[in-house]
């Protein structure tokens, strides 16, 4: 069934309110700085949800707040559809944000400025500006009565920034019942359109001709497993030889992992990526030369050039504690993302890597994924895509970090990340997300409302 086209009020009303979310969102300081002790925990994650809450009971909804610790809040409505025996839809965002040090940037980051028709503030791409179009949209069908085509959860997770602990994982584990008859989801980090070069020179709706733009369906992630790196060694004083060095050793597993080159592996969302690119631009890619290609896909570069192989990171390094003391012991830590299906063989290459003196110890397994791609659901996207951006093509992608989705795989629900943008051709998109002066423009955010009520019209 297709919901009834909005009147224009309708809609110039949805887009003020997505608008209007993302900066009210981004003015509550939702930093997430990880952890499991509740002193570091700031009061912003539960002041997120209850403005959440607030803006869906103002139309008449019931959402539920679910805490999985004092503070770590999130929230989840589901709108019933027209047929329920139809797998439901999650819509998904998360409130928190990763820490911004204000000296670094040029605008404060919690006050949601609008400079030269960009919103600043930290969460205005990771996720805020998807999580006001959600609620905007939500409060349309909520306001007007009507029913989408399936059943809608909407849910506002906790604790993203962090792996999830105290939101998705949380959840998937405590109350599965939120998820009761869900088979696909969207939420973040896809959707976004970069500007290619036509092959043939003709105009497929760009300004100027010549270009059209490719939104890019993140239906694939790279794996992640954060590990510590915890060596041994003995004890002593600074002015006495030591040939145990926990140090030392440590330094050496460090090298030992930096210097190791992960082979290249094209998989096939990223083959379908770069593939599709050749096909519109013309310009071919060669395996052994990916890098001169790589430009073609403007401000999404950086998060493929993140999928064509493994990698690994060193990211803290705690040892010692006086000037003329060998330590025993030393650790640092490991940001490690794996392709799909190289969990295990990745782990033992640390592992050995690493040496007999330093023990591997495994924080935390985030999963690959790769959803399909040639579904109903997709061409639903591309549908929504296309009835704002004619002649748009919509490209499935790799994302070389990782969202909630990775959770929801593990009961069977296959995730996208869908959080439509139309951005300028000469925006350098991928390092905005956790970086400094993070921002969107307004009328991306106007557009990707556009794009998700067509879209819950027809899913």
């Amino acid at each position: 069934m297709t919901l009834a086209d909005p009147t224009p009020e309708q809609l110039a009303l949805v887009q003020d309110e997505a608008v209007r979310i993302t900066r009210d969102l981004i003015r509550i300081d939702s930093s997430n700085y990880g952890g499991h002790d509740p002193a570091t925990w700031g009061p912003g994650e539960r002041e997120a949800a209850e403005y959440v809450v607030a803006q869906l009971e103002e139309v008449g909804l019931e959402p539920e707040i679910l805490e999985s610790a004092p503070g770590r809040s999130s929230v989840v409505v589901r709108l019933p559809g027209e047929d329920r025996e139809r797998g439901g839809l999650v819509i998904h965002g998360h409130l928190d944000v990763v820490p911004a040090n204000a000296e670094d940037w040029t605008v404060d980051p919690f006050a949601a400025e609008i400079v030269d028709g960009m919103l600043y503030g930290r969460g205005a791409v990771d996720m805020k500006d998807m999580d006001g179009m959600i609620l905007a949209i939500v409060r349309h069908l909520a306001r007007t009565g009507q029913k989408p085509p399936r059943d809608l959860v909407i849910i506002m997770f906790a604790d993203e920034e962090a792996g999830g602990t105290y939101g998705s994982r949380w959840m998937i584990e405590h109350r599965p019942d939120v998820f009761e008859g869900c088979t696909e989801a969207i939420s973040e980090v896809g959707g976004y359109s970069i500007t290619l070069p036509r092959k043939d020179g003709g105009d497929a709706g760009v300004e100027g001709g010549g270009s059209t733009r490719a939104y890019l369906l993140q239906a694939a992630e790279k794996g992640y497993a954060w590990l510590r790196l915890k060596a041994t060694g003995r004890a002593g004083h600074g002015s006495v030889p030591n040939h145990e060095n926990a140090i030392v050793r440590l330094s050496q597993a460090i090298a030992a992992i930096d210097a190791h080159e992960f082979p290249r592996e094209f998989v096939a969302s990223v083959r379908t990526l770069l593939d599709s690119v050749s096909e519109i631009t013309g310009t071919p890619w060669q395996e052994d030369d990916v890098e001169s290609f790589l430009p073609l896909l403007g401000g999404a570069k950086q998060f493929v050039a993140g999928t064509l192989a493994d990698s690994a990171n060193v990211t803290t390094f705690h040892a010692g504690y006086k000037g003329n003391v060998i330590p025993q012991t030393a650790e640092a830590e490991l940001d490690c993302r794996f392709l799909p299906g190289h969990q295990e063989d990745l782990l033992a290459l640390i592992d050995e890597l690493s040496g007999p003196h330093v023990e591997v110890v495994v924080d935390k397994i985030g999963i690959s994924l790769d959803a399909p791609h040639d579904t109903d659901f997709v061409r639903s996207m591309h549908r929504a895509i296309l009835a704002e951006d004619p002649g748009a093509e919509l490209i499935p992608y790799c994302l070389s970090a990782g969202t909630d989705n990775k959770q929801l795989a593990q009961i069977g629900i296959d995730g996208y990340g869908f959080a439509p943008l139309q951005l300028p051709a000469d925006l350098d998109f991928a390092p905005l997300f956790h970086g400094i002066d993070e921002r969107v423009p307004v009328d991306a955010i106007r557009f990707g409302a556009r794009v998700l009520l067509r879209l819950v019209q027809d899913c």
